[in-house]
């Protein structure tokens, strides 16, 4: 299914949600829940485009009303598959022509989860694809060569840290603590709780790539 590249995908993840993660569509938006996130959009009045996952996470009632409310759903066996439910997820938006995509719920209190599906970003990055993960205190995206952020006071500290071995070449300008042509090595934390003073930011670099977290306490 090909989609217009205006158009945005958000993949509801299981991890943590919560009443902020009900106001992120906007009309337009191609709504995925994957396992129980998807029961989560049911929950709260709104109608998965594609349900997927194992749908081990939810009850029989609840996978009844996902069943009736999503316009589409794609059920796998739990323990016949390579991917998780959310990188399944990621791998339908990709497919569908999506070039925006939020997952939210992508983290939450299983460390490994968090950490393979900010990972994903990666994969979406070398599918030339946008996309960016949030909860209710952090939005995380990557930067490849160049990104620019308009201050947010939602979000006052920004990190940067390495997706690979090292990140090289790397400038800020309209940060509190500005770096020039510097080199981040995966394992400092050197680019951790930056603050955007301007009201816009520029991160660039020749290369590697880099996790660029926002957040607030």
């Amino acid at each position: 299914m090909s989609r217009s590249y205006s158009e945005r995908a958000i993949i509801f993840a299981g991890g943590s949600l919560g009443p902020w993660a009900a106001d992120l569509p906007v009309p337009g938006d191609y709504l995925i829940g994957a396992d129980r996130g998807a029961e989560f959009l049911v929950r709260h009045g709104l109608k998965p485009d594609l349900a997927l996952g194992d749908f081990d996470s939810v009850s029989e009632d609840e996978m009844r009303r996902i069943s009736a409310a999503a316009k589409e759903v794609l059920a796998c066996d739990a323990y016949d598959k390579d991917w998780t439910d959310t990188e399944l997820a990621l791998r339908e938006a990709l497919d569908r022509g999506f070039k925006q995509i939020v997952a939210a719920g992508a983290l939450g209190t299983r460390f490994d989860h968090g950490l393979g599906n900010v990972h994903l970003l990666r994969q979406a990055h070398e599918r030339g694809a946008s996309m960016t993960l949030v909860d209710e205190h952090n939005e995380i995206r990557l930067c490849a060569n160049r990104l620019q952020l308009e201050a947010d006071g939602k979000y006052p500290y920004v990190s940067l840290l390495p997706l690979s071995l090292e990140a090289t070449g790397v400038t800020l300008t309209g940060f509190r603590y500005p770096l020039l042509n510097a080199t981040l090595k995966l394992g400092w934390s050197l680019g951790i709780s930056n603050v955007l003073e301007a009201d816009t930011g520029t991160i660039e670099l020749s290369g590697g790539l880099l996790l660029v977290i926002r957040s607030r306490d």
